[in-house]
């Protein structure tokens, strides 16, 4: 029995290492490697046997045995560096810009042998700091609908196995397919062209080139003005900056001789205002462009996109935010930068590509999109083929509770609603309390010595040179408090940017309505009752008895809290009113003397049945090829991956689309009907432990 058991448990080496890795990587902490054999060993064992385990909640779980251990994880590829919240006040219907399910940051590991490597004994594990993050129990999820047995898989094992592609709000599947300019940018562009064949050698076109893609070692790239006057340094100077987005240029006297010097924009002068080229009048202001990424936050990649064209990130306008650790598609658009220049960036840039230029009068806007298509694989399934045909037969036909997912809340010892409770109670020394002081847990260790700082000396501008990142909320909240002073702490949050400071109380708002959610499953279940509220018109309706025959739960919507909001009639209204008065939150008043702090409130489904649900059963050997066709590799004629008629492993790859502001996390939660927190993961981990 028992040697069935550890054959069982060792058969499934890969899955718990790549969950133990993202445990790791998503705290940015790296566990003991000494003590992470047995522990894997350990958790294999565990998820094998479907050893019983009373969650610690306060709502309804399913027997543990019926539901073996699922896992949220992750890889890595290739890209160099490292998802989104409310916009600001809501209008009466929620419509939220979200690119969807949440992205879970991890790695895979690189070799076997880096596992056994020793570490500092004193070092705490990683299960002693996750024991104080978040279940998905404290922030209000708690139910599932479905009733199928609950079954294990690995979710984004690689982030390439989880792809999003926008919704745009004329309905269509925004993808990448063409990376050729406009015809209109190329008759725009033959001066720029005919300036590049007179003014730049073949070599100096291929340095360039080398400098740009940061090849040269040198740094920078010199190109000797043969016929000095100013007329010919201009044209080099503009062929440079036109065709070589990213390089800068200066002038330099060499004995006697001038150079034009090429160079990387970098620090101010990369963030500064776009010079003024000639812009045709017949051509649309802005440059529409589909954006692919890898494994990099929309912001990111703006980011770099302005800095290598030199222009403000406020320059370009998108519909929503999309996941990090994911390979996501999105339409964005810049203003005044032509196709061609941005057409540049694809060779320099490495895992974004951009393409499907247009030109048109308009900017996106936030929200505009009508939601999100996902293709994602959970690998190494354990389910059986019945289990899995009932699980995705209940997603398509009856869809998911439709909880504000576990990165609205944070990962660390103070979740980000917290914070939102002591803002809407103007209780402001708290704010200040809980975003700067110490905290239990995972954590970048200059952030630890920032608080510890502040802790000990309430000094602002001492707290402020431990971090090397000042652009973090922390680094913000201190420069605040160092130039206005402890005593104007409501100006001092001032300085964090707007958004981040409502995604607090957004933060909050979605706490309350998980909550309330729960309540009103467990009471009422999937059937629309008398007190319930649906939306006619874009406005709350009271459902009366015989009203509640006509309509399903599916039609029902929970208001977020906020002044401009009703609630049910029945016992779960009355469950708003006491949640708010146990936070000394008065319900009836949810204006704020800071009027940015005012919660207008919002109405949102409590159910959502995604659409265009398919799937399909993979099998696998190797758990590093990927499984999914990407659009980067159909433009390069890339073979599609060739699925196995048999395998070491099983995959399910699913396919479905959600409108903006749903989380694809919660849903494939609903299939695999597990807890999806690091700390409950991490809990799981250390039960053989103890």
């Amino acid at each position: 029995m028992c040697m069935d058991v550890l054959r069982s448990g060792l058969s499934r080496v890969h899955t718990i290492r790549a969950v133990l890795f993202s445990f790791r990587v998503q705290a940015h902490v790296l566990l003991p490697r000494k003590k992470l054999r047995k522990r894997r060993l350990s958790l294999t064992l565990y998820t094998s046997c479907s050893c019983r385990l009373t969650p610690n909640s306060s709502g309804p779980m399913e027997d543990t045995e019926a539901n073996p251990v699922s896992v949220l994880i992750g890889e890595k590829r290739s890209f160099p560096d490292e998802d989104p919240d409310h916009a600001a006040k809501r209008p009466r219907v929620e419509e939220e810009n979200r690119g969807g399910g949440g992205g879970d940051e991890g790695e895979q590991l690189d070799e076997e042998e880096e596992l056994c490597e020793e570490e500092q004994e004193e070092e705490e594990s990683f299960a002693d700091m996750m024991k104080h993050g978040l279940s998905e129990a404290d922030v209000g999820i708690l139910n599932f609908i479905s009733e199928h047995k609950g079954f294990s898989g690995i979710l984004k094992e690689r982030y390439s196995d989880f792809v999003v592609h926008e919704i745009n709000k004329d309905g269509k599947i925004v993808g990448l397919d063409d990376l050729s300019v406009p015809a209109d940018a190329e008759e725009n562009s033959s001066d720029c062209v005919s300036v590049e064949a007179q003014t730049l050698t073949e070599e100096q076109k291929q340095q360039l080139d080398e400098l740009q893609q940061f090849k040269n070692k040198e740094g920078s790239v010199s190109i000797e003005v043969q016929e000095d006057s100013k007329e010919k340094r201009t044209l080099l100077h503009k062929a440079v900056k036109t065709l070589y987005p990213g390089l800068e240029t200066k002038t330099e006297d060499r004995e006697g001789k001038k150079f034009i010097v090429a160079y990387h924009a970098a620090g101010k002068k990369a963030l500064a205002a776009p010079r003024k080229h000639s812009w045709p009048k017949n051509r649309g202001s802005f440059c529409h462009f589909v954006l692919y990424k890898e494994n990099k936050d929309t912001m990111d990649a703006i980011n770099l996109l302005s800095k290598f064209l030199r222009v403000r990130p406020n320059m370009f306008s998108y519909m929503g935010t999309k996941d990090k650790r994911a390979i996501t598609v999105q339409e964005i658009a810049v203003l005044k930068i032509s196709a061609e220049r941005l057409s540049h960036l694809n060779k320099c840039l490495m895992n974004l590509k951009l393409g499907n230029f247009s030109y048109k009068k308009h900017p996106l806007k936030l929200g505009e999109l009508q939601g999100n298509h996902f293709t994602v694989v959970l690998r190494n399934i354990s389910g059986s083929l019945e289990q899995v045909e009932q699980a995705m037969t209940s997603l398509r036909d009856s869809g998911f509770i439709n909880y504000y997912g576990m990165q609205r809340f944070g990962t660390t010892a103070v979740p980000t609603h917290r914070v939102g409770r002591a803002i809407l109670q103007s209780n402001w020394k708290e704010v200040v309390d809980l975003i700067l002081k110490p905290r239990p847990g995972a954590e970048k260790g200059y952030l630890v010595k920032c608080r510890e700082e502040w802790a000990r000396s309430q000094d602002p501008e001492a707290a402020l040179k431990k971090l090397p990142v000042k652009r973090c909320v922390e680094g913000q909240l201190l420069r605040g408090l160092a130039k206005y002073g402890k005593n104007n702490i409501i100006t001092a949050f001032g300085l964090i940017p707007r958004n981040n400071r409502l995604m607090y109380i957004h933060s909050y708002q979605s706490y309350v309505w998980n909550s309330m959610v729960s309540r009103r499953m467990e009471a009422f279940g999937l059937r629309a009752v008398e007190g319930d509220l649906v939306l006619r018109g874009g406005s709350a309706h009271v459902l009366s008895a015989d009203e509640a025959e006509k309509h399903s739960a599916h039609d029902v919507v929970m208001p977020l809290p906020g002044f401009d909001v009703i609630y049910p009639t029945h016992s779960v209204g009355g469950g708003y009113r006491d949640m708010l008065s146990a936070d000394e939150l008065d319900i009836d008043n949810m204006r704020h003397k800071v009027r940015d702090y005012s919660l207008a409130g919002a109405y949102r489904r409590i159910l959502t049945r995604p659409r265009d649900v398919s799937w399909e059963l993979i099998q696998y050997d190797d758990p590093r090829v990927p499984l999914v066709h990407t659009d980067v590799e159909k433009l390069e004629n890339a073979p599609a991956p060739v699925y196995l008629k048999e395998g070491k492993y099983r995959a399910l790859k699913m396919e479905f689309s959600l409108p903006s502001s749903t989380y694809a996390t919660m849903a494939v939660r609903e299939v695999l009907k597990m807890d999806t927190s690091i700390k409950n993961q991490t809990q799981l981990n250390t039960v053989w432990l103890n």
